[in-house]
């Protein structure tokens, strides 16, 4: 048919005829416009219900009723039975597919009463798409292969070839993804000389689909943008979402998690005002997904929750039930383990009816691990052996171990030394010779244990070695299944073991040296890692180091692309290839050999080699930064106990300190204190007294576990501490012996671990900025000495830029501190304990949070936040410290001073001006902090007013 004679329809009759919706509403319209009632009208609402799906489903949906309604006033069968197909392709773009299958049924009965192969084919055509999501698989291919007979007759080779698009997804859905691909590109050469856009882009669009799991990253992301650019040169916004969601998917794989995330959450909102119920529900299962990976639990149950509603509207079992076994996953994380074992048998109960072979068994896996964190160890035996006996007959070794591993915790837990030992050893066998560090990290931890436990040190050494060994190869990369599960969160404790068995002494030489490096290895690494990474980054200029740093994140982005493809294979419903899961098993070998290379070249290629790569820094190397005059003391935890490393230039020592939990009621006790201070002037000033008592029995007290104990080793004048875990919120300077504080008789500061002391010290030895200090001070109604504080400070420090109110900006921070010697911020802070990514402080026009200080270079000596809880930080698993130190630290500032808890008004802004007029006659950051905190005490006693100030970071001006 050419459009020569061919009417469009009014524009203000489609959106009334769009807008109507529901069957009473539409019968009145129609009834007093009996000129509607035509044969023409019909097939153009039908044209245009086919054009509007691509924009928008519901809509679509409205006209095609429209034309149904028409149609069967008109009592002609044809147009009626051309009606009811367009309902049903409305229908399935809305999700719901039993009712398009119903009325594909109607119109395909007309149709083949009326003698009309074409339409009936089209008709057969429309229908597997629904059946398949059905999970109807033999329903559809039954349609494909009538459509095929009859296009096939008739000579028509475009809407074969669109047959073949629908069975290449029956093909995928059923992980037959060879065959898949070989139906795109039949798809593709046929309907190639008809110049079918529409046809020609969903084809490259599904190829990709299948090029994903075929791991042929490359050709899938160009063959997705190619579908992409044709859908959108077409105005098809429903495929530009479907499109945008297979990328994103596409860079979740690859673990580019930040990408995946952003391009998944646009992607929902895309997906929403199109009315593209599938794609939806798609993005949160996939976002629900990737939080369980990053641990975002409280996200991870919420997304998970609604794309189980969705998947159950729309009718989808196997999407359903992989939405609730998330959700269960992230309760289990969540702490909340009644709730989790209340969904994981409804989940496992929709898999079994979806006739999926693998899930039952991976959720009674699931269950058993929450079961045994809940102490229910028969309940959680029973359901490991019955997932064991299924995993030991299947090529999915990994879940094969990991019911083996959980099968021996038990046998530990209950003090059967040999079971323990037997299931481990099972394990490890299975493992031999394949690729898999998390799971030999887990085999060979818990045979430490278990040879710990039973009295034999030295076995317990060489197993907790072979650990750390394993464990060192997949830092920072752990994925997939064993992040989800709840043993898997030992995974630094093999680091205190082994401080624990060297402190022993277990016939080693040089224990305390090797006790200090594993402390160092279980502390701040990521922090450390980044540290060094952006300074190898800003101190080589030259191209090849780039292409080089480019290289390394393509490769660990492909690493992740085969790990997840891997797992992906080894759940798949029907058995997974040998030969496909031997490629991929060699393939991502050949990518970790390679990028092991590249490492090695980057490592060779910076002029320092000083620290370790992975960012923890040698004995020797922490050494040469200390001075003469200083002592280093380091905290960490050996089970239930902190231990103190002292450490100076001549000398180590590791001192048994106290008890883990009489700390953590002496500081939740203290902050306690710290906190009534909120309760205004008029309670602070009626219980002055009381409080000073209270705050400085709780500090005595600490005094008494974390220093005396090691007092006598203290031959310094000042010391560095490193705190670890619930140390890191306590004013160590102000730890009180009863007649005199710390900060009494030393200078102190602080850093996150040694390494990163070593780090900071040397940050721009050679070439610090010298630009002038530059102050911002944004003051208002609640704290106007901040205004105060920020005229005073500049008057003191020479020649320096002073920016207030509106002005004192993200982009004057941008641009003049880039050059400054001091910076000083006076403003309102704010940390927040729920995310710390958004602990910030407020600048003139915006707030300035921890994800805004990673795109800043800001390489002063001394960056100063003089607001509420600036240094407090979240605590997070391997000591990584969680706030704004880490952002100022990676901007390249060589040290801070920050707060500890909600400062006073008036008193900081006295305590800045004696500081800032100490630093002008000292070299030392440390010493100036000292005495600023001795004048403020003379006006203000109580440790809340003077002691929230902590020096971070490198605390020399001139070298040592």
């Amino acid at each position: 048919m050419t459009s020569r004679g061919k009417r469009s329809l009014p524009e203000k009759l489609l959106n009334e005829l769009a807008n109507l919706k529901d069957d009473t509403g539409r019968a009145r319209y129609l009834a007093r416009r009996r000129k509607l009632w035509r044969a023409s009208l019909v097939q153009q609402l039908n044209e245009a219900s086919r054009t509007m799906l691509r924009v928008d489903a519901h809509q679509a949906l409205s006209l095609a009723e429209a034309s149904v309604a028409i149609a069967r006033k008109l009592r002609n069968k044809e147009v009626l039975a051309r009606s009811l197909r367009s309902k049903a392709n409305a229908l399935y773009n809305v999700g719901d597919n039993q009712s398009a299958l119903d009325y594909h049924a109607r119109a395909l009965q007309i149709f083949r009463t009326l003698g009309n192969p074409e339409e009936e084919g089209r008709t057969l055509n429309s229908s597997i798409q629904p059946f398949l999501l059905l999970g109807q698989y033999d329903r559809a291919l039954q349609a494909a292969e009538a459509a095929r007979t009859l296009f096939k007759r008739i000579g028509d080779l475009r809407r074969l070839g669109h047959v073949e698009i629908n069975v290449g997804n029956v093909y995928h859905r059923q992980d037959r993804f060879e065959e898949g691909l070989a139906c795109y590109e039949r798809a593709y050469e046929m309907l190639l000389p008809h110049r079918d856009s529409e046809g020609l882009a969903v084809t490259l669009y599904n190829m990709a689909v299948c090029l994903i799991t075929l791991n042929d990253f490359p050709r899938a992301l160009a063959t997705y943008q190619r579908a992409r650019g044709m859908f959108v040169q077409h105005g098809m916004a429903l495929l530009v979402t479907q499109s945008d969601y297979n990328i994103a998917y596409l860079y979740y794989l690859r673990g580019e998690y930040s990408r995946a995330i952003e391009m998944l959450r646009a992607t929902r909102v895309e997906s929403e005002k199109n009315g593209d119920a599938h794609v939806l529900a798609l993005c949160y299962l996939d976002l629900s997904e990737i939080y369980l990976e990053l641990n975002l639990s409280a996200e991870a149950r919420e997304t998970a929750q609604e794309g189980y509603l969705r998947f159950q509207k729309l009718g989808m079992g196997y999407e359903e039930a992989k939405c609730l076994a998330n959700e269960a996953m992230a309760y289990s994380q969540l702490g909340k383990a009644l709730r989790a074992l209340e969904l994981f048998p409804k989940a496992r109960e929709i898999f079994i009816r979806e006739k999926n072979l693998v899930w039952p068994w991976l959720i009674d896996l699931y269950q058993a691990v929450v079961l045994y964190g809940e102490g229910r160890l028969f309940e959680a035996r029973r359901l490991c052996v019955r997932a064991a006996s299924f995993f030991e007959g299947t090529a999915l070794t990994g879940k094969a171990v990991l019911c083996r591993l959980l099968l021996a915790r038990l046998s530990l837990r209950t003090g059967d030394f040999a079971a323990a030992r037997e299931e481990c050893a099972h394990a490890l066998g299975r493992l031999a010779g394949l690729e898999a560090p998390a799971l030999c990290y887990q085999a060979h931890f818990l045979t430490g244990q278990i040879q710990q436990a039973s009295g034999n040190a030295a076995a317990a050494y060489d197993s907790y070695q072979k650990a750390r060994q394993e464990l060192e190869t997949l830092r920072s990369s752990l994925r997939g299944d064993e992040l989800k599960i709840a043993f898997m969160k030992n995974r630094l404790e093999v680091y205190e073991n082994l401080v624990e068995l060297c402190l022993s002494g277990a016939g080693r030489t040089n224990f305390m040296e090797e006790a200090f490096g594993y402390i160092e290895l279980a502390k701040s690494r990521s922090l450390a890692e980044l540290l060094k990474q952006h300074e190898s980054l800003l101190g080589s200029p030259q191209e090849g180091h780039s292409d080089l740093v480019r290289r390394i994140r393509d490769m660990r982005e492909e690493l992740n692309w085969y790990y997840r493809r891997i797992e992906i294979e080894q759940l798949r419903t029907e058995a997974p290839s040998p030969e496909r899961m031997e490629q991929l098993q060699k393939q991502a070998l050949a990518h970790e050999n390679e990028l092991v290379r590249v490492l090695r070249d980057v490592r060779s290629s910076e002029a320092s080699a000083e620290g370790q790569a992975e960012g923890a820094a040698s004995l020797d190397a922490i050494r040469a930064c200390l001075p003469r005059f200083a002592t280093l003391v380091e905290y960490f935890t050996v089970k239930d106990k902190f231990v103190a490393a002292v450490l100076t230039r001549d000398n180590l020592e590791i001192v048994p300190v106290t008890p883990v939990s009489r700390i953590a009621n002496l500081v939740r006790m203290l902050r306690f204190q710290l906190s009534k201070f909120r309760l205004g002037s008029e309670y602070i000033r009626t219980f002055e007294k009381t409080l000073f008592d209270a705050a400085s029995s709780h500090l005595q007290e600490l005094y008494r576990e974390l220093i005396a104990p090691l007092r006598d080793r203290l031959d310094a004048h000042h010391l560095i501490i490193v705190p670890h875990g619930m140390l890191h919120y306590l004013p160590f300077h102000a730890l009180f012996d009863g007649e005199k504080y710390l900060v009494d008789s030393f200078s102190v500061s602080y850093s996150p671990s040694a390494s990163i002391y070593a780090l900071c010290h040397r940050k721009n030895k050679d070439a610090s900025p010298s630009g002038p200090p530059l102050v911002l001070g944004v003051p208002d109604a609640r704290a106007p000495f901040i205004e105060d504080e920020a005229r005073a400070v500049s008057s003191i420090l020479p020649e320096s830029r002073l920016v207030m109110g509106a002005e004192a900006s993200e982009d004057a921070l941008r641009t003049m501190g880039l050059y400054a010697r001091l910076i000083h911020i006076a403003t309102h802070g704010t940390f927040r304990q729920d995310n710390p990514m958004f602990s910030g402080i407020r600048l003139g026009n915006s707030y300035l949070s921890l994800y805004d200080l990673y795109q800043l270079k800001l390489e002063a000596e001394l960056v100063t936040l003089s607001g509420c809880a600036t240094g407090l930080n979240v605590v997070a698993a391997g000591d990584e410290l969680l706030g704004l130190i880490r952002g100022l630290l990676y901007a390249g500032a060589q040290s801070l001073l920050l707060t500890l808890w909600d400062v006073h008004d008036r008193s900081t802004s006295e305590f800045m001006s004696s500081f800032y007029r100490r630093l002008g006659s000292t070299p030392d950051r440390a010493v100036a902090l000292q005495g600023a905190m001795h004048d403020l005490r003379e006006v203000y006693p109580h440790p809340y007013y003077w002691a929230p100030f902590t020096l971070v970071g490198k605390t020399f001006t001139t070298g040592s």
